[in-house]
């Protein structure tokens, strides 16, 4: 002991846990007034917000639900998906946002797994939950949400969300909706940041999905690494096209009370509704997989024309071709290109942009260098790219290829229930990715596949990547994906398959010849199937459908 230490200990005036439920309370207690949620016609000021987290979090608890307990929601990106993630860590509880894409044993799986005690239900997913509730052992109780914006669907249990808002908000139990908001959060915040605060399942590609547990301390700071990433500023209007079961939203339900801004729900990502939406309510921001920002290009002019004021989209998942930033950039949309996992939180990357060194460069240029995934957010303590089995740094030569590594606050509790998952994940201190990617001279990182998706082609690897960017780059061409096809004499060549835009007409040798002019020749694919592209519930492509395609051909 020191004298640092002597008669300097923790306690309630200097110090706090950790945990997003504080950025709430400010948010209602400084901007009461401001808009939280837009929907349909609904609106709900961070009162409103903040009253209603209060009074479901007092509901749960009258029904035993508390700390370390499992709340499960399937929900599209609605207010209560958004409040959700207030009101369930306020009780103590974990909240288990599920993907309302998957199929119904896939969310009994989940609801098992991760023993749910309550299930909230948007009514457009009633009769999937109803599924996946048939034949469970100890089913969990049931919350429908009745959207009154939705006129289809079905509303599985007897109990509403606004039941639990009702009943939570009665004087008796102290934490009338009525009342001041305190100054702060003591009362709702955990024992300890290190408590869990969200489950979130993988997408589950080659066998059961794995449950990744966020802590409160991550989910802190990674919404405000969010926040600095994008400069966002106060009061943000933020689109809701990227879905809140997917990674917490990346954290944004948390960065948005950050810094007292607007979410705008959205239940389908069309292109009409976005661009209208855009310009309706004036959005500065939104986040989206590069499927989405194709979709967006592809819309019609009438519709681009909506965007008339400075908008800026993060976009992250597989890496975006260097095209469909180009395009987002000559719309004027801002690209900021990010990168992480389910096991970081969303984010933890980005291509941090450096104007007075590429400000100038020709478009194309710009471009390539905002396709990097970059570097590490303010709130990683760590990023390497490395050998796998020595944990050795590759050279910083743009050519060497090794396993993108991680450590700090933003990296995952675990995975539940699977100590072998965990331990294997954190070999050597860092968490191992699985991404491969190269390291630049200027510390930028880029990926060049999964482990699993690398062409090794006669000894020389081949990045399915590299190979898709050159296809997106066709005027002519939607989608594209490649992928490793067994060959007798090189071992492995690309495979590509490709969506045609409407109306254009190529052949295979047409696009072999296309990517022969634009790559290496022993890069280019030597089959191409013209096709639909399969893709999992969060928009990815199942390469391992094309790969077990590729080798029928």
């Amino acid at each position: 002991m020191g004298i640092y230490d002597d008669d300097l200990g923790q306690n309630a005036a200097n110090f706090t846990p950790l945990s997003p439920i504080s950025f709430l309370r400010r948010a209602a207690q400084i901007y009461p007034h401001k808009p939280a949620v837009v929907y349909a016609d609904r609106e709900l000021s961070w009162l409103d917000v903040w009253q209603r987290s209060v009074a479901v979090a007092s509901a749960l608890t009258a029904r035993g639900i508390g700390k370390g307990d499992t709340v499960a929601i399937l929900s599209a990106n609605i207010p209560e998906m958004f409040e959700a993630h207030f009101a369930v860590p306020m009780c103590g509880a974990v909240l288990n946002a599920i993907n309302m894409r998957l199929d119904a044993p896939t969310v009994q799986f989940i609801l098992e797994h991760g023993e749910a005690k309550l299930f909230l239900v948007d009514k457009e997913f009633g009769q999937l939950a109803e599924a996946a509730l048939e034949g469970m052992e100890n089913p969990p109780d049931v919350v429908h949400i009745d959207d009154p914006a939705l006129d289809e669907g079905s509303l599985p249990g007897d109990v509403s969300y606004e039941d639990l808002v009702e009943q939570g908000g009665s004087p008796e139990n102290g934490k009338a909706g009525g009342k001041a908001v305190p100054v702060d959060a003591t009362q709702y915040l955990p024992d300890d940041e290190w408590d869990a605060i969200t489950l979130n399942y993988t997408s589950g590609t080659t066998g059961n999905p794995k449950g990744v547990v966020y802590h409160h301390r991550g989910a802190y700071l990674n919404a405000v690494s969010n926040a600095l990433t994008w400069s966002m500023g106060d009061h943000p209007v933020y689109l809701w096209t990227l879905p809140m079961f997917h990674c917490n939203g990346w954290c944004f339900p948390w960065t948005l009370a950050v810094n007292a801004g607007t979410s705008v729900c959205l239940r389908q990502v069309r292109d009409d509704l976005v661009y209208n939406a855009i310009a309706e309510h004036k959005v500065t921001n939104f986040c989206g997989a590069p499927v989405v920002l194709n979709t967006l290009l592809s819309a019609d002019d009438e519709l681009k024309q909506l965007v008339k004021h400075e908008v800026k989209v993060m976009t992250a998942g597989a890496a975006p071709p260097a095209a469909i930033i180009e395009g987002m950039q000559n719309m004027g949309i801002d690209v900021t290109h990010v990168y992480g996992l389910t096991e970081t939180y969303g984010p933890v990357t980005l291509c941090a942009w450096q104007a007075d060194l590429w400000g100038n460069l020709p478009a194309d240029e710009q471009a390539r260098l905002k396709a990097r995934q970059g570097v590490g957010g303010q709130m990683l303590e760590g990023l390497i790219v490395a050998d796998p089995e020595t944990l050795e740094p590759v050279p910083r030569d743009g050519e060497t290829i090794g396993e993108v590594m991680m450590r700090g606050n933003n990296v995952m509790k675990g995975y539940l229930k699977n100590p072998g998952a965990t331990e294997e994940s954190f070999t050597g201190g860092w968490f191992h990715s699985g991404d491969l990617a190269v390291w630049s001279e200027d510390g930028y990182i880029q990926i060049k596949d999964r482990s699993k998706d690398i062409i090794i082609s006669g000894g020389e690897n081949i990045s399915s990547i590299e190979v898709e960017d050159v296809l997106f780059r066709h005027e002519g061409i939607l989608e594209a994906a490649v992928v490793a096809k067994t060959d007798e004499k090189w071992g492995e060549t690309p495979c590509a398959f490709v969506t045609l835009r409407p109306g254009v007409e190529l052949s295979a040798d047409d696009v072999i010849g296309y990517c022969r002019d634009n790559l290496a020749h022993f890069k280019a694919p030597r089959h191409v199937v013209f096709t639909e592209l399969p893709k999992t519930s969060t928009g990815k492509v199942q390469k391992f459908a094309l790969r077990e395609q590729a080798e029928t051909l």
